[in-house]
């Protein structure tokens, strides 16, 4: 695996940053993880803007103009082996002298590398996943797609731990997010998902799903979702990059639904297929 950090292509194992980097000693900095399918970063841009979004939050000032960090994704794609990518991207505030207090002066970390991004196993399409529930115990600025992810590999370790595929997260009796995805319910044909809020992260596959929905006219509405109607779902699913739109049919060992992925999702995952594949050239997965 070739790698990049600050200014260098170079072999991951001779990727080297000092201790004294804020991003290690700390988790400061941010993150973006864009899938790649067939050597073509799939909305590169979209994932570009929220880490400046990220980066805002946080007072740290982006290196690179958009059209220079899509230049380096390109330069790293093509310097790596393999069709089909999850190009990580970390952005620390850089190395300093240990001090809770931002730096006067510093320079950031860039790392990004090229990770192999394997298809979902087949049967998560025919038969859907496993998923159990937690309570959201992280911070409250869950909308920063930090380095610091604690809270999300501990919950993340539950789901591992039961044999599941994700952790889905409640705050005070309300779905929040997922451990490392967005989560949406169906009930009487009507997609349903929490509104953006500092409580979770925003998507960029969700909101491609959204778009989707809006485009074949599936109805779908922003608002609160309680427990009760989670747990009482026709359908759940959770999307990310990696996972993309994914089908979760039992929760907490009990069957959502019918136990099977359900109508809405075979509609939705068919339109999210064929707009991978025109934006990518890819071919959609066969189910």
């Amino acid at each position: 695996m070739i790698c990049f950090l600050n200014g260098d292509y170079l072999p991951i194992e001779q990727a080297r940053i000092s201790p004294l980097d804020r991003g290690f000693i700390f988790g400061d900095g941010v993150y973006e993880v864009i899938p790649v399918y067939a050597r073509r970063p799939f909305r590169m841009v979209e994932h570009l803007q929220r880490m400046q979004r990220s980066m805002d939050r946080i007072g740290l000032a982006n290196p690179h103009s958009i059209e220079k960090w899509e230049a380096l994704c390109m330069e790293l794609i093509a310097r790596n082996e393999g069709e089909n990518h999850g190009l990580y991207i970390q952005v620390s505030r850089g190395v300093a002298p240990r001090d809770h207090a931002f730096p006067k002066e510093s320079t950031p970390t860039v790392f990004m590398m090229c990770n192999p991004l394997r298809a979902a196993p087949a049967h998560w399409r025919t038969e859907g996943a496993a998923a159990i529930t937690a309570r959201d115990e992280r911070w409250l600025n869950n909308d920063i797609k930090s380095t610091a992810l604690l809270g999300n590999v501990l919950a993340r370790q539950k789901s591992v731990e039961a044999g599941a595929v994700e952790t889905i997260l409640l705050r005070e009796g309300m779905l929040t997010e997922a451990s490392s995805s967005n989560v949406l319910i169906v009930r009487d044909g009507l997609i349903l998902s929490p509104p953006k809020s500092n409580l979770l992260l925003p998507g960029t596959t969700f909101d491609v799903v959204i778009e989707l929905a809006r485009r074949h006219g599936m109805a779908h509405e922003l608002r609160p979702i309680t427990e009760a109607e989670l747990r009482s779902a026709d359908e759940i699913w959770v999307t990310s990059a990696t996972k993309e739109v994914l089908a979760i049919t039992r929760l907490d060992d009990q069957p959502v639904g019918e136990g099977k992925p359900g109508p809405v999702w075979r509609r939705m995952d068919r339109h999210y297929q064929d707009y991978k594949r025109e934006v990518t050239g890819c071919e959609a997965p066969q189910a």
